[in-house]
């Protein structure tokens, strides 16, 4: 019986530790989250300006010879998959990784091929050896600036120029809120007037410089503000995921010791109990013998 109470006062330790661990991860994940929305905002203003202009050419796009601009038939299409480099995040990562394989599958079903681009250990790690990967980004949401996307957005852009694919996607966790992030696969490329919500044309422009010299800067410029928007709400996300799924943790842990103390109590009030009646049980026998 005593080693039973030394096994359940074990656990009840081993728990708490582990109740202070996920309760300092939670602290640090609401740390990190609010750093990421306060890019995400920061951000919003400059995209918009991308797109406020992207709106104006809209019309002129149909008229265009600019190569990003080019409608092929979707023989080959690659996708940009977005996940976190850790876990302890909930869903956050399968949720995203399933829609992406609902995705490949669809295609693949109608003949098409696909090929992905990693950012993030857990999608490189899941798709590795199932898929074609093209090039894969670990360990760089940790901290990471425009440059990352300008990088990823070279390994797309000009193979699409040079028609090696036809379509390009992006498929990231959307933030909602802190509880809710949506999985949500975006096409990249080719550019044309459909993918832009809200197209508002006021009159006839004239254009300094061309509208093909604005194509050449601003059609580049759109993909990597898309990237890097998935890059920030995937970054977002994560912590909130994380934040989510340690507070959940710390709650389960706390049940956990209640559960633990209150057997620890009975065990060692049955343990007290025996020996009461081996006391007594003792004290009748010298009483009977005497």
């Amino acid at each position: 019986m005593a080693e039973s109470l030394r096994d359940i006062k074990r656990k009840a330790q081993a728990v708490e530790k582990t109740k202070q661990i996920t309760k300092a991860m939670n602290m640090v994940a609401a740390s990190r989250l609010k750093a990421a929305q306060t890019r995400m905002e920061n951000f919003r203003p400059y995209a918009g300006k991308v797109m406020e202009v992207l709106n104006s050419l809209a019309p002129q796009m149909k008229d265009s010879t600019n190569p990003l601009l080019a409608v092929r038939e979707p023989r080959r299409i690659r996708l940009i998959l977005m996940t976190s480099d850790k876990g302890l995040c909930g869903g956050f990562n399968n949720n995203v990784m399933k829609t992406v394989e609902g995705f490949i599958k669809r295609h693949r079903e109608e003949g098409k091929e696909v090929s992905l681009i990693a950012v993030g250990k857990k999608g490189r790690d899941y798709f590795r050896r199932k898929e074609s990967i093209q090039a894969s980004y670990i360990d760089a949401l940790a901290k990471f600036t425009m440059d990352l996307a300008v990088q990823i957005g070279a390994d797309v852009i000009g193979p699409f120029e040079n028609e090696e694919y036809d379509e390009l996607y992006v498929a990231y966790n959307e933030f909602r809120n802190i509880a809710s992030q949506r999985p949500k696969i975006v096409r990249l490329l080719p550019l044309v007037a459909d993918d832009l919500s809200e197209v508002n044309v006021f009159g006839d422009y004239i254009y300094e410089p061309s509208e093909e010299v604005l194509f050449a800067q601003i059609v580049p410029m759109y993909v990597r503000v898309q990237i890097f928007n998935g890059l920030l709400e995937t970054s977002a996300g994560e912590h909130g995921a994380r934040m989510v799924a340690m507070e959940n943790a710390t709650s389960s842990c706390a049940e956990m010791i209640e559960s633990l103390t209150l057997k620890f109590n009975k065990a060692r009030q049955a343990a007290i109990t025996a020996e009461l009646m081996d006391i007594v049980g003792g004290t009748e026998a010298l009483a009977k013998s005497s």
